[in-house]
């Protein structure tokens, strides 16, 4: 996701001007939300055909796929901590 760096407003402006950064979603795209000069939030448009029938990984299946990784490539990790 491509964030355009006019869209970066810091959580108190958000906070303060929910409509003005509303506005910017519908005319520029995603805006970044910073807390504590560190990137928090993310506003997006809702589109409902790309959230219709999404489905998101549970923890615990990305933590199975995760350590599935680590072990078939451990001697790559291995060779790189080193």
């Amino acid at each position: 996701m491509l964030i355009n760096t006019n869209a970066i407003v810091s959580v108190t402006e958000a906070n303060q001007n929910f409509s003005q950064i509303t506005r910017m979603v519908d005319e520029h795209g995603p805006v970044l939300i910073m807390k504590n000069n560190k990137p928090r939030y993310i506003l997006i448009q809702y589109d409902e055909e790309a959230f219709s029938g999404a489905s998101f990984a549970s923890d615990s299946l990305v933590n199975e796929l995760m350590l599935g990784l680590a072990a078939k490539h451990s001697q790559a990790f291995k060779a790189l901590a080193k």
